[in-house]
């Protein structure tokens, strides 16, 4: 490390996100570009070789952004941002217009990660459909909740809906103990957990008394309309072509929907009656209808889980087969 320290001038909070919680942020940078990272006060300093400081200064400058609109910041915006500077491109993630930062989260503002999800969090504020495809990890169904959740705070919508195909469970239901609702409940419990993330315990409990939120599987939604209400529809790579076509027809007067999936995770006996890549065939392009694909680089839990999605893509793309 030859070269001189360069110095960012940076606010205070820029700062202690770019270090992070016993300078974990800090370590992660270095990890990634072979660089050392230090916070001298008043902003950041970096050494290292001319490349990696410019890729390193990419990456606190992604965060300091973030930071300076008040968003927390988190490992996986670390590794995000990391990912942005080495694929050359660097700043802000992607748009950050006022469809793009949702303020519903229970720990702050809720805001895109990544350029996919900016756009995907535009297509929802301007599309009557939308349609999110993707690896596991990508933040498909916690974004629709949470944009969904933001319009029922606002009085947007009534109603938030949350539907998915209960494939685990079929005909099975009835051996399982309890009412309807906890027959139910284990296969909802992904969206239980986003929806409590985002609006809290408390406040999802009282809504749900109230009717104004709804979780439940796809045949619940069969002769029904759905209006004034956002709905989504998760995991819709299970739900038959027959079931896809009954539930984008429950739209009514004033009503959103959302439909998240991965369509190389079919669970059906017949993965060919899967709806969701037949939807998206049929109507992408359609007036008023939007589609967003996300890949492995949008991947925002744990690490590895970007590194087991290129695997399997990459097994999948070998061999012609999905999995």
């Amino acid at each position: 490390m030859s070269r001189a320290p360069e110095f960012i001038a940076l606010s205070d909070d820029a700062v202690r996100a770019v270090a992070g919680a016993n300078s974990r942020h800090a370590a992660l940078i270095e990890d990634a570009f072979g660089v050392l990272v230090e916070t001298p006060g008043g902003g950041v300093s970096i050494s290292g070789d001319a490349k990696s400081r410019g890729q390193a200064k990419k990456t606190v400058l992604a965060i300091a952004e973030r930071a300076d609109q008040g968003l927390e910041i988190g490992e996986a915006d670390v590794r995000v941002a990391i990912g942005q500077a080495r694929g050359g491109g660097g700043g802000s993630v992607g748009s950050t217009s006022p469809g793009s930062i949702l303020p519903v989260g229970k720990r702050g503002q809720v805001a895109p990660k990544t350029p996919t999800q900016a756009k995907y969090l535009d297509a929802l504020s301007q599309c009557d459909l939308v349609f999110g495809l993707g690896p596991a990890g990508t933040g498909k169904t916690f974004l629709a909740v949470a944009h969904g959740a933001g319009m029922l705070l606002r009085g947007a919508v009534d109603r938030l809906i949350v539907a998915r195909p209960a494939v685990e469970a079929g005909e099975r239901l009835g051996f399982l103990p309890g009412d309807m609702n906890e027959k139910v409940d284990p296969y909802m419990a992904p969206v239980w957990e986003a929806l409590t993330d985002i609006l809290g315990a408390e406040q999802l409990r009282r809504r749900r008394e109230k009717g104004e939120i709804e979780v439940a599987p796809i045949a619940f939604l069969r002769g029904r309309t759905l209006s004034h209400a956002f709905v989504i529809v998760d995991e819709a790579q299970n739900a038959s072509r027959a079931q896809m076509k009954m539930v984008l027809t429950r739209l009514g007067e004033g009503a959103r929907m959302a439909v998240t999936g991965d369509p190389t995770q079919i669970d059906l006996p017949n993965p060919r009656d899967s709806g969701l890549a037949h939807a998206v065939g049929l109507l992408e392009g359609v007036k008023g209808i939007g589609v967003t694909r996300f890949s492995a680089e949008d991947v925002v839990r744990h690490p590895l889980v970007e590194r087991i999605v290129r695997a399997y893509d990459a097994d999948a793309a070998k061999h012609g087969r999905t999995v």
